[in-house]
């Protein structure tokens, strides 16, 4: 049984925190998870973000997933935290199967996530109530979406017109409070389509004017925070030619392209609650800059201090944004930006052989995410 077959969603943007490893982008490349017609004049424009030298201690708290593996690439990745505190992520296994797992930051209990019978569980979105959707895979590597109740109930999810070969399927991507899921799927032809997905049931399919119709192409939605309460959604399309291009989905609107100047591709990693968009975008030189776009079209884009290149891995409802740049010697180090753009944080978890990557922040302000020690294993940490 091949369990480190290639995740369903490799092509797209909704792979950013969930079921990566960390490597260097300069040798491995960044996984921009999954995950996502006015035509609106953008204006992108490059800012120096002020970086601040941060003096009051943090408690940094690592942690690992029980039977995580110690192979390089395998390990313990956390993904997203809600307000409480609460650590959605997954583990990968000494066998380099994916599950998930939920982490209470009160006790630092972990409730592992496995859809029953699965050949690998992936946990990618999570509410308040700590309800949670992902995907699992079945014995012929396809994808199909689930929801997991607050008690642990594990319900089934599969789009209307989901392929069922390898490689196709539903992935559940993002849940808001009402309940209500956003996700992709891919159909028997490898085409991707975004789909909305009411507390009661229904399916609506969303597929972006300009995405293209060929395998791997379509339209993704992006994980954990492309979704909002209000049922905005945000995510990626790849146009016939291979590129891609964010947008923008609120009130039945639709904005896009969102791509910033010089971007040859864009990928949308989330919303805030105000519906400022964020992401990352590719320069033909092959180097990446984070970017954030508020709700009149202003792009700006970012980077660290001395930054040779800078991801982001998710925006929280406030629109903090938390990832990780490259410096001169292609360290990786974790970094959280205020809502306003006038802070950047940056740190780096001891013992990080290889790298350290914020993944995600919440309200409070407590970050997670993971780093890699000098063997490429991934280990969990919060900082408060």
């Amino acid at each position: 049984m091949e369990h480190d077959r290639a995740r369903p969603d490799a092509g797209s943007p909704v792979a950013t925190r969930f079921g990566k490893t960390k490597t260097n982008a300069f040798q491995g490349g960044v996984a921009m998870k999954r995950i996502s017609i006015g035509m609106l004049v953008l204006s992108a424009c490059f800012v120096l973000v002020a970086r601040v030298q941060t003096q009051e201690a943090h408690t940094i708290t690592k942690f690992n997933v029980a039977g995580a593996g110690n192979g390089k690439g395998q390990g313990t990745i956390p993904g997203g935290i809600v307000a409480d505190g609460s650590i959605l992520g997954l583990y990968i296994d000494s066998s380099n199967v994916y599950h998930g797992f939920l982490r209470n930051l009160t006790t630092g209990h972990i409730t592992k996530i496995n859809f029953p019978g699965s050949e690998g569980t992936f946990a990618e979105g999570m509410n308040s109530a700590l309800a949670i959707v992902g995907y699992y895979l079945d014995t012929n590597g396809a994808a199909h979406g689930f929801l997991r109740s607050p008690g642990g109930k594990y319900t089934s999810l599969n789009a209307p017109g989901a392929g069922t070969g390898s490689g196709q399927g539903t992935i559940a991507a993002d849940i808001n409070t009402t309940g209500e899921i956003a996700g992709s799927y891919s159909d028997s032809n490898g085409v991707y389509h975004t789909f909305f997905r009411t507390p009661k049931g229904k399916f609506t399919k969303f597929d972006a004017p300009g995405a293209g119709t060929g395998s791997g192409q379509g339209t993704f939605v992006a994980g954990f925070s492309g979704l909002t309460d209000a049922g905005a959604i945000a995510g990626n399309y790849t146009d016939s030619g291979g590129v891609s291009h964010g947008f923008l989905l609120s009130s039945g609107q639709f904005t896009g392209p969102i791509d910033p100047t010089g971007s040859v591709n864009t990928f949308v990693i989330g919303l805030s609650s105000k519906n400022m968009v964020a992401g990352i975008y590719y320069l033909s030189t092959g180097y990446f800059h984070g970017f954030v776009r508020t709700i009149d079209g202003t792009i700006t884009s970012f980077d660290a201090t001395n930054a040779v290149a800078t991801t982001a891995n998710n925006i929280d409802p406030a629109g903090a944004i938390a990832g990780a740049y490259y410096d001169s010697s292609f360290v990786e180090r974790g970094y959280v930006r205020s809502p306003d753009g006038k802070h950047f944080t940056e740190f780096n978890v001891s013992g990080a052989g290889q790298g350290t990557s914020a993944n995600s922040s919440n309200s409070a302000g407590t970050i997670t995410g993971n780093y890699v020690d000098s063997n490429g294993v991934n280990h969990g940490y919060i900082r408060q």
